[in-house]
């Protein structure tokens, strides 16, 4: 979760980046990075720091961290913020590689055309393959395609090419990504509604962007009606980027609720 939406004179906030990402060393490392892990590491930090309680947000693949974690350890959560959630199911992996073709058939020709003729069926492994071994030019191209295509998901405009650290950030972000998609995230389908649905005796708030092309609208229902006493906050006109200013208004304003009063 973006740090920026946090009041540092209302808020102590604990960030990190997880295996392989960020500041986190070594950089791009797969080899023991599993979901499991993540939340190992999440739980680690807490006690390291003397937290008894916290709230938990994320967004996106940290929105499915967080549900996770809540929901394996309940007794140190006083909430729970998710933004845009990741239900990590089939069928968010086949819209993402095939379906929302439908939606942006240019971006998703650009996109699928990284790949030779015969692997498009199976773009994914593909992918993966080609991150974790092709060179460092072809490795450059591909991560830089990837977020080409996740933009235009997300309703932004195509990013100028990055350089240098930048770039090299890019392709580990990308390998990362391909690591836990190919393996599923090391979760079974229907695993994170399972997780919403332990999440009780803490308020829980869902926003989703009414227009969000990467991760559906309709997962953020299914989650909302899995989790009971939770709410749903759809975001109208905005997608998958948090700093949309519609959905930065909603972040900041849920912050400040919950600031006030512990409750969203």
């Amino acid at each position: 979760m973006q740090t920026r939406f946090f009041d540092p004179l209302r808020y102590r906030i604990v960030q990190f980046d997880q295996r392989g990402c960020g500041a986190s060393r070594p950089a791009g490392e797969i080899r023991d990075n599993r979901t499991d892990l993540l939340l190992e590491d999440a739980d680690s930090l807490r006690r390291h720091l003397g937290i008894d309680r916290w709230l938990v947000a994320g967004g996106s693949w940290g929105a499915t961290l967080a549900v996770l974690y809540a929901a394996k350890q309940r007794e140190a959560v006083r909430g729970v913020l998710l933004r845009g959630i990741y239900l990590a199911e089939s069928g968010d992996l086949r819209w993402f590689f095939r379906g929302a073709a439908a939606r942006h058939p240019e971006a998703w020709e650009r996109f699928s055309r990284l790949a030779p003729v015969a692997a498009r069926d199976n773009l994914l492994s593909w992918l993966a393959g080609a991150l974790a071994k092709g060179d460092t030019v072809e490795r450059a191209r591909l991560a830089c395609g990837w977020n080409e295509w996740e933009r235009a998901l997300s309703g932004l405009p195509a990013a100028a090419p990055p350089e240098d650290e930048a770039l090299r950030a890019l392709v580990l972000r990308y390998r990362i990504q391909a690591h836990y998609l190919t393996h599923d995230c090391w979760l079974g389908e229907g695993e994170v509604l399972s997780a919403c649905a332990r999440l009780r005796g803490f308020p829980v708030l869902f926003l989703h962007g009414a227009e969000d092309c990467v991760c559906r609208p309709e997962g953020a229902g299914r989650a909302h009606a899995s989790a009971a006493g939770s709410s749903l906050q759809w975001v109208q006109a905005a997608g998958h980027d948090p700093y949309h200013p519609a959905m930065a208004e909603a972040m900041a304003g849920a912050l400040e609720r919950y600031a006030a009063s512990g409750r969203f």
